[in-house]
């Protein structure tokens, strides 16, 4: 009894100094992200991380674990299901713009898959979220593990300030799927995607991103994507108490800041 008394305890020191080891692992790769002045006040987060050595750095981890609705980022995942389900045959697929004036002078004509990500037409993604339907839409939001998977907002309405809501850290772990292939969509379609999100192509990176604002009431402001350059790639997600336009900004000041964009 005492040799398997032993024996016991020693298993527990073992386990427990073991995991001690990798707790102390993935601290080394978690550093804090300094860049309150950028917020100037304003509430937010942002992660960012490495994809090649996953060291990641947040700016209030609280936040960073919190969920928000996607708003306009979720046009991501839209723009992959839509094509997966042949909903829209390629990003140049043209729906018609129904005539009805919106507030942004953009959306007031005919789009492709690809330029209503780029002017982030509301209209266009809704339109294609319909074909899509609900069984489709509920079943691939759910294999893409997106956020709380919740899209009983209704079909065209559910990233809008409803249902479904993601953190940041999540915005991150999908986006680092997407880069490396490794989601459950046809790699030609995760390629499209990538491609349409490109917003700057430069000499030293190319950014790839999607902004997100509640336009309700300018509350909530999304910047979700990945910057490639020639020493790796990082993925990223930005979100605060104000404008989409606004947490790009501060994206941007981040990566200057840390020299993966050289000025």
């Amino acid at each position: 009894m005492k040799i398997k008394t032993l024996c016991f305890i020693l298993v527990l020191l073992v386990t427990g100094s073991m995991g001690t080891i990798h707790a102390s692992a993935n601290d080394q790769k978690m550093k804090e992200l300094d860049i309150g002045d950028s917020f100037d006040g304003t509430e937010g987060t942002m992660v960012l991380q490495n994809l090649k050595n996953d060291k990641v750095f947040i700016y209030n981890n609280q936040r960073s674990k919190v969920r928000y609705t996607p708003e306009s980022t979720f046009k991501v995942a839209n723009a992959l299901i839509g094509l997966q389900t042949k909903a829209v045959s390629d990003e140049y697929e043209v729906k018609r713009w129904d005539g009805v004036i919106r507030e942004f002078e953009d959306w007031n004509r005919d789009h492709t898959l690809a330029s209503a990500m780029r002017h982030s037409v509301i209209w266009y993604y809704q339109a294609m979220a319909r074909d899509i339907g609900a069984e489709n839409m509920q079943q691939y939001v759910n294999l893409l593990d997106y956020g709380n998977r919740d899209i009983s907002g209704g079909i065209d309405q559910f990233w809008l300030d409803s249902s479904i809501k993601i953190s940041a850290r999540e915005q991150v772990q999908f986006i680092e799927k997407l880069v490396e292939e490794k989601l459950p969509i046809d790699k030609q379609h995760m390629r499209t995607v990538k491609r349409i999100m490109i917003n700057e192509e430069a000499d030293t990176y190319v950014l790839h991103g999607k902004t997100g604002t509640r336009l309700s009431d300018m509350g909530l402001g999304w910047y979700v994507g990945y910057i490639e350059t020639d020493k790796g790639k990082w993925a990223f997600a930005t979100n605060m108490d104000g404008s989409g336009s606004k947490a790009k900004t501060i994206t941007l000041e981040a990566l200057k800041e840390l020299d993966i964009i050289e000025e």
